[in-house]
């Protein structure tokens, strides 16, 4: 049993890492211009410099709210944390870690809110002004994010199912 609970933490505190990485990161999508290799993320467009990201059309509310629930991800991610440890130390034996699988699969949630928001407006040159590419492909940051939702939906199932012994 203390295996099990020291694997779901070390996997949880992964998922946070990956969490910070996948956000901060602009490697979303990765693509190669008349200008070289370029990439672009959340926040930024990068090609031999990093330059706030502008978008074409009407996109700038889907990746306002795409970055809106990525941050909250993470900051549900922690929060899960930190509760996993409260109650390790304070929850009576044999009882069940509910608030932090809850918290886990809303953090789940978001991530599948956010990373579905940018794979629908924003996987395509044409929602990102800057770029005329030649070919494109999606980056370790979307594929990280990605993971931790994979991740997140599995962590939030075992909190719920685990009993403290």
């Amino acid at each position: 049993m203390l295996v099990l609970l020291a694997g779901i933490f070390v996997v949880h505190i992964a998922t946070v890492i990956m969490l910070f990485v996948s956000t901060i990161a602009n490697v979303w999508m990765v693509g190669r211009s008349s200008l070289g290799n370029v990439s672009w993320g959340l926040w930024m467009y990068c090609n031999n410099t990093c330059e706030p990201l502008t978008l074409s059309g009407d996109n700038e509310p889907s990746l306002k709210a795409a970055q809106a629930f990525m941050i909250l991800s993470i900051i549900f991610s922690v929060i899960a944390l930190v509760t996993f440890i409260v109650q390790l130390f304070t929850l009576e034996k044999g009882k069940r870690f509910y608030i932090t699988g809850a918290i886990t699969l809303v953090c789940w949630l978001c991530i599948l809110i956010g990373v579905s928001i940018y794979t629908a407006r924003f996987t395509d040159s044409q929602s990102v002004s800057q770029i005329t590419l030649i070919s494109s492909h999606h980056g370790y940051s979307f594929i990280l994010a990605w993971i931790c939702f994979c991740f997140s939906f599995i962590i939030g199932i075992l909190y719920l199912v685990l009993r403290k012994k």
